[in-house]
């Protein structure tokens, strides 16, 4: 009971230290509006990214392609007729000049650009693909159908697919899948343990740093135990951590859901009222955007993500602020932590990098490995849980990470408590092994 009251001191120290901070306060509430607006982003600069008028002189030997250019409000076209050589010299005021050979349709590679400034890969492929369309249509013309655009017209077909998981087994009413929504998760899920695993870990070291350098664990050691003092100052800092998570998602969400009703139209959200009833999409609505507002609407789901989440951060940040807290203890400085801190950081790295692999296949057998290894499992099977993978993988991985924090949660304590009382050397790998042994 005293063990536990003396924890409990330290964690209220640690959280009460952090939570009063106008730094924690700032990114608290800043960190959702960055997210937002990094979800904002693209669909801003779709929006605002368009530049001057680029003016293209357009020199076409064949007498082909020059009428069919069609101007956009990036790129006007403009045929001359001058020859290549005499155009270089005479459009020099213009973005670029276009270049095509006389036998372009047997010669597909007959075309030159040249640009009197830097261009962009969006104004080349604009440009390739208006002539691979115009060279396309002329050799159908060669085949002599008639009304061959209306007959292509007709038979172009745009297919929506709709997701559902098998509710065979099950018994249950089948729900909307989409892998869209489970990629986006998956890749901000990641990051977010990836951030909190190195930035709330690397807090727990430099604290210990910096009062074992003021002499504070010496004067804390005679009266609480430094496994005490080692266990306070990880569970204090997680309570940070969860604390702004739980902030976080609360602020995401309510915007979530006392905007979004007001923002997205009517015709929308009626249509996603229907297909919650089971009513078959509507043509011409963006199939992608429909299954991921009925996702993010499925409160199941979603609690079912951020329980994930919560659990994986936590045991994640327990299991790796341990092993911060032995090199904090350690060393004098955080320049001497750099060598001791390489086997942490490595682990996390790496899962970061397998994350992009379990995004395109979340069921292979690289994706399963790594997600059972306790230190890789935080990230890589946060990135799994939005494919609403089976219960019982994620149950193994959580039982797999917290044994794993038990065991190494005993071995930094045995570095800790020897740690905390030296200065002046930096201990090497087969000297922490020896602490470990004592």
């Amino acid at each position: 009971m005293i063990m536990k009251n003396k924890i409990g001191i330290i964690i209220g120290r640690e959280f009460n230290e952090r939570v009063r901070k106008k730094s924690f306060i700032i990114t608290t509430l800043l960190t959702p509006v960055l997210m937002i607006a990094l979800m904002m982003a693209p669909v801003l600069m779709t929006l605002y990214s368009e530049g001057e008028e680029k003016v293209v002189m357009v020199v076409d030997e064949s007498n082909v392609v020059a009428p069919s250019l069609i101007s956009t409000p990036e790129v006007k076209f403009e045929s001359t007729p001058l020859p290549i050589d005499v155009a270089m010299h005479e459009h020099t005021g213009c973005f670029a000049i276009l270049h095509i050979d006389k036998d372009i349709l047997e010669n597909p590679n007959g075309v030159r650009f040249y640009t009197n400034g830097s261009t962009s890969i969006g104004l080349e492929h604009n440009v390739v693909t208006q002539i691979e369309t115009i060279l396309q249509n002329e050799k159908l013309k060669m085949y002599d159908i008639g009304n061959l655009q209306d007959i292509l017209a007709s038979v172009k077909t745009d297919v929506n697919m709709q997701s559902y998981k098998n509710s065979a087994n099950g018994g249950e009413e089948a729900e909307t899948s989409s892998s869209v929504v489970a990629t986006v998760l998956a890749y901000i899920l990641s990051f977010v343990l990836y951030m909190f695993l190195l930035i709330y870990g690397s807090m727990v070291m430099q604290s210990v740093i910096e009062e074992k350098n003021n002499r504070v664990l010496e004067v804390m050691v005679s009266s609480v135990r430094p496994f005490e003092m080692m266990m306070g100052k990880i569970l204090g800092v997680a309570c940070v951590a969860v604390l702004q998570i739980v902030i976080w998602f609360s602020l995401i969400g309510g915007v979530a859901y006392f905007v979004l009703p007001h923002v997205l139209p009517a015709e929308l959200l009626a249509t996603i009222e229907l297909m919650k009833q089971g009513a078959p999409a509507s043509g011409g609505v963006d199939m992608d955007m429909l299954q991921a507002m009925m996702m993010l609407t499925n409160v199941g789901y979603v609690l079912k993500v951020l329980a994930s989440l919560l659990v994986f951060v936590v045991g994640g940040f327990l299991l790796y602020a341990a092993m911060f807290a032995a090199v904090g203890s350690a060393v004098d400085t955080p320049q001497d932590a750099q060598q001791l801190q390489t086997p942490i950081t490595l682990p996390i790295i790496i899962s970061l990098l397998v994350m992009l692999s379990v995004i395109n296949d979340p069921t292979s057998s690289l994706a399963f490995w790594f997600s059972m290894v306790p230190f890789t499992s935080p990230i890589v099977m946060m990135a799994r849980v939005p494919y609403d993978i089976p219960a019982w993988e994620i149950a193994v991985s959580i039982a797999l990470l917290y044994m794993t924090f038990f065991a190494v949660v005993w071995a930094a304590a045995k570095i800790y408590r020897v740690g905390i009382l030296m200065h002046g050397k930096k201990p090497g790998f087969k000297e922490l092994w020896r602490w470990i042994r004592y």
